[in-house]
């Protein structure tokens, strides 16, 4: 029989909390801010998207203590059972005063209004102890789910990649105190499925998989939440009651990444940073794309199961795990059926999901040789926005003919979907521009798409097609010559 356990437990700090009345929609950022009175952490947007709200939250993945950026404001408290949540009044340097992070940001005048600032102090200090001595980029990357509007980012970069000047974190609190942060989340860790409610909004966290499959046969109604970065939004912009809400994303189970010989299995639970390395292993055309999905606090919590399953016509992924020929592996109780990515999507807000059930496991091919393979992602501001169109294309040529092609597009249709009527005029034909003119012209066969405040259906389809023309002039006539002498698409 299941033990339950009826209140949540986790570190904040330094100290121990444990919460009997929590509900479903009860925020980390209200916790800190009104019953912590931690205000170093801001509410600026609400969604995720500023930054003003990060904190880190270390969790065990396993066996090893792992910090991470997130954001508060959609972090529902129930899901930090069993975490550290670190906030920025925890900081200090080895001798007692500014940790180096905070020095390097004061020296380079990277704070004007602060109120930004104390979230720019976490994302760089989780930087600071994973990379030291960034460069540029790594840092641009880091500071992508910050925004200030003060300081133009010229003097915070600065600060960031000078923090190693202040101090190494071979020093810091985090690190010495790694080892008996690592025991106490392993004695909180008990195996119980916990239950905790307030005003009768009830949160779950099932004790494992299994536990979870059982639980959400039983109540098929409840809001299963993964990351929390489309369900935050529910709450605190639509006003949404989610409960009862089963949270899902300590489950280890369910994140999981298995290399195969044939097939890469990728666990629902995963988020985009624990997929990102071994997915540009495999396909590092995604690189660039997959470093362009929101900023980095909601690809730390977003996870790949969850952007599949709420089936948004504008998903990031589905469109480019399409075109790799992705397959779902499916779940309810103890069975499972597997379908192509493809189908699972039906209509609008409708998915292919029977009461109870939930995506377990994306499954991915090893891209077959001969294949070219492209991402893109159309927005209106480079980073941290949602996609006005996104595409993926797989193009497999063989002796100067295209064998075959799968073209796959978000933001054209009512869900992602294949391109058809241009699949079908490649295939068979010359690996020439001619081609992929004529499959451009063919793509009104296969979308009718819509205008909205992101973009116009003309532009849609305009810039859908000129992808054909980008494909080609990335891959091109030169590159026939290597994938006949058999070299890596």
């Amino acid at each position: 029989m299941t033990q339950i356990r009826r209140e949540i437990r986790f570190l904040l700090n330094g100290e121990e909390v444990r919460l009997q009345t929590v509900g479903a929609r009860d925020t980390l950022l209200d916790f800190l801010r009104i019953e912590q009175r931690l205000t170093g952490t801001k509410e600026g947007c609400a969604e995720g998207d500023c930054g003003a709200c990060t904190v880190l939250v270390g969790r065990l993945a396993d066996g090893r203590l792992r910090y991470e950026p997130v954001n508060a404001c959609i972090r529902f408290l129930a899901s930090v059972d069993g975490c550290h949540v670190v906030t920025v009044e925890h900081l200090r340097g080895a001798d007692g005063g500014l940790h180096p992070v905070q020095r390097a940001m004061v020296e380079h005048h990277g704070s004007q209004c602060g109120f930004c600032t104390p979230g720019i102090v976490m994302a760089l200090y989780a930087l600071w102890m994973e990379n030291p001595r960034p460069g540029e980029v790594e840092v641009e990357i880091a500071l992508q789910g910050n925004l200030c509007r003060c300081t133009g980012y010229a003097p915070i970069v600065k600060a960031a990649m000078a923090v190693a000047e202040h101090g190494g974190p071979e020093g810091d609190l985090l690190l010495r105190e790694r080892e008996v942060v690592t025991e106490r989340l392993h004695a909180i860790k008990d195996g119980a499925r916990v239950e905790v409610e307030r005003d009768g909004d009830c949160a779950v966290l099932p004790a494992d998989v299994e536990d979870f499959a059982a639980v959400y046969e039983a109540e098929p109604e409840a809001t299963v939440v993964a990351g929390a970065t489309d369900v935050g939004l529910w709450v605190t912009k639509f006003l949404r009651d989610i409960g009862p809400a089963v949270f899902i994303g300590h489950l280890d189970g369910l994140r999981q990444i298995e290399p195969g010989s044939e097939a890469l299995r990728i666990g629902a639970g995963v988020s985009y940073s624990d997929a990102e390395d071994v997915l540009m292993q495999h396909f590092p055309h995604l690189q660039e794309y997959w470093r362009r999905i929101a900023g980095w606090q909601v690809r730390n919590a977003g996870t790949i199961g969850g952007n599949i399953a709420n089936g948004s016509p504008i998903g990031d992924t589905p469109p480019v795990l399409i075109a790799l020929d992705a397959r779902l592996i499916l779940r309810k109780g103890a069975d499972r059926r597997e379908m192509p990515l493809e189908e699972f999507f039906i209509d609008y807000g409708k998915q292919d999901r029977r009461p109870g059930e939930f995506v377990e496991a994306v499954v991915l091919p090893h891209a077959a040789a001969g294949t070219l393979h492209s991402a893109w992602k159309i927005t209106k501001r480079r980073d941290e926005d949602i996609s006005a169109l996104a595409a993926g294309f797989a193009v497999t040529v063989r002796d100067g003919r295209i064998a075959g092609a799968r073209i796959a597009f978000g933001g054209m249709a009512a869900v992602p979907k294949r391109a058809g009527a241009a699949e079908a005029a490649l295939s068979g034909a010359p690996f020439e521009k001619a081609s992929f003119e004529a499959a451009a012209a063919a793509l009104p066969e296969d979308f009718s798409p819509l205008s909205d405040w992101r973009a116009s259906a003309e532009y849609r389809m305009r810039a859908a097609q000129n992808l054909f023309a980008r494909f080609w002039a990335v891959h091109g006539e030169g590159k026939v010559a290597e994938l006949e002498r058999g070299m890596p698409a």
